[in-house]
């Protein structure tokens, strides 16, 4: 499954501000994210299972991510949620990346998702559950979990919206510190008032905080290895701002180098 929670073009300094745990099975191999070769460039984990992702950003300033989801009737070999959400980073904005989510979920092809994706200027949701769906996200600090978004009877989602409403989160940096505590919290003795899983078949596996202002080089990307709280958040900024001055620095050169390729 997953959850996370973005902040959507309230804070002044940054229109994007995302909080995000992965949640899947512990023994599934992945990669932390890394700078992807090829046009147009794209940081993001990868699956080793699949060569998919569950969250990525690409030089366009749009992010992208999966957050699967119980679906009833299941194909009997769906293809990757994963490399659909990569492929989708392939996208010049959200909206393309939206309708061609929505197109390729209609084939039937797939397991339970949700996908977000967003930019500066534009967000949608695309649901992919039994019923299909793609919605246009406003501004404000809105929840997402493996049913719709701001659903106000998951209890993960309505306790992270009262940590992250306690106080104002007017900054990056402010939304960022709240969250990465609120994302690393475990439950109570009861099993609740918490958000990381640390047991059963699908576990909290990792953590991510992002922050996308307008200004690439400002970026702030952190993730961790494992559940947050279990380990600390590393900081993968000037990978992520590499990415983002891809447009600026192809431009200056007329082009990209060739020895790009082979940049990671």
């Amino acid at each position: 499954m997953g959850i996370m929670a973005f902040q959507y073009k309230t804070a002044a300094d940054s229109p994007i501000l995302v909080a995000y745990n992965r949640e899947e099975r512990p023994d599934r191999p992945s990669q932390a994210p890394r700078i992807q070769s090829g046009c147009p460039r794209i940081i993001c984990g990868i699956d080793r299972k699949s060569g998919g992702t569950w969250f990525g950003v690409n030089q366009h300033g749009m992010f992208a991510c999966a957050i699967n989801r119980t679906k009833r009737e299941m194909p009997f070999n769906p293809r990757s949620r994963g490399v659909l959400c990569r492929e989708m980073l392939n996208c010049s904005n959200p909206q393309k990346a939206a309708e061609m989510a929505l197109k390729e979920l209609q084939t039937g092809n797939y397991a339970g998702v949700n996908y977000v994706c967003a930019d500066a200027n534009q967000a949608f949701v695309v649901y992919g559950g039994l019923e299909l769906s793609m919605q246009e996200i406003g501004p404000g600090l809105h929840m997402f979990s493996g049913n719709r978004m701001d659903d106000y009877n998951d209890e993960r989602q309505e306790y992270v919206r009262r940590q992250l409403t306690l106080q104002r989160l007017d900054s990056s940096v402010t939304f960022l510190a709240v969250a990465s505590k609120t994302f690393a919290r475990k439950p109570d003795p009861s099993g609740r008032r918490g958000i990381v899983i640390s047991s059963g078949d699908i576990q909290t596996v990792s953590g991510l905080l992002l922050s996308l202002p307008k200004k690439g080089h400002g970026a702030v990307l952190q993730c961790t290895a494992s559940a947050p709280g279990d380990s600390k958040y590393e900081d993968v900024s000037a990978l992520l701002r590499q990415v983002l001055s891809t447009d600026r620095n192809s431009s200056s050169r007329g082009g990209m180098d060739e020895e790009d390729e082979d940049f990671i």
